[in-house]
């Protein structure tokens, strides 16, 4: 077993892998992330008291589904990318994807945890681990800049400041030949509200940058391709795998925009 000690917005990222964790172990798995199941049963945490149940969940795998789709849609296009995983946490995004050996994959977060990823995930040829935060720009040095690259960023955005983010765009932009972005991000009412977000707030950390329009964006670089509020994160055949109180309360959603605006999942080219 790996003992654990994150702080902060470090710790979120167990939160987030224990809920890919329990939505494998369901009896409708929307993810089916064995890797994340896996790695919770050899860690030494106390994960019950990160404030995740079956129902919790279900907002984190409803967040990574579209991702990973939109992702592979990128990768099935350009079978030699590069793909930077940025705040990457534990995620096993790597391994639900399976990407070809022409793909190289960048794992990209904290040293600390990319320690510990590198205990508990196999080593690939096609994938490196950088363990750095995003925002010391000089790791952008050990990525070769001549191929085309997919960014994606889940559950990092909200945790830059503007000045970081809006540099980390512009530094990614300008040093592939072309690629995409995908990310999520929290409204200005999402920033407002972080401390009814029950992993934020019993890791202690701290939410800054709120996007309330996702073309805010555009003027560094990007340009918008998709966007999906909270409400519309589940496709018909997700929807029909979960509970029927959880899809009424998606369906609700909808008549609240400002709380579906919250949080938005993007995709943007550039």
């Amino acid at each position: 077993m790996e003992k654990v000690h994150f702080t902060e917005e470090k710790a979120t990222n167990l939160a987030t892998l224990y809920g890919r964790a329990l939505d494998y172990r369901s009896a409708h798995p929307i993810l089916g992330d064995q890797a994340a199941d896996d790695a919770v049963r050899r860690i030494d945490y106390d994960f019950a008291g990160l404030g995740i149940n079956r129902d919790s969940a279900v907002s984190i795998v409803l967040r990574a589904k579209p991702i990973d789709e939109w992702a592979a849609e990128y990768l099935a296009e350009h079978p030699d990318a590069i793909v930077l995983h940025l705040g990457c946490g534990m995620d096993t995004r790597f391994q639900r994807l399976a990407p070809p050996p022409s793909v190289h994959w960048y794992d990209v977060d904290y040293p600390e945890v990319v320690a510990l990823r590198e205990k508990l995930y196999a080593a690939a040829p096609n994938h490196t681990n950088i363990g750095t935060s995003v925002t010391d720009f000089e790791w952008l040095d050990q990525v070769p800049p001549d191929r085309p690259a997919l960014i994606v960023a889940e559950g990092l955005t909200m945790y830059l400041t503007p000045a970081d983010g809006t540099e980390l765009v512009r530094r990614l932009v300008a040093k592939f030949p072309s690629g995409a972005v995908i990310c999520d991000v929290f409204s200005k009412l999402g920033i407002k509200a972080q401390k009814l977000n029950t992993p934020v707030r019993r890791a202690k950390a701290t939410l800054k940058w709120g996007i309330d329009d996702p073309h805010e964006l555009e003027r560094y670089g990007l340009t918008l391709v998709s966007s999906l509020d909270a409400a519309h994160w589940s496709t018909p055949e997700v929807l029909a795998r979960l509970r029927p109180v959880t899809r009424f309360q998606l369906r609700t959603l909808k008549y609240f925009p400002p709380l579906a605006r919250m949080a938005h999942i993007v995709r943007y080219r550039f």
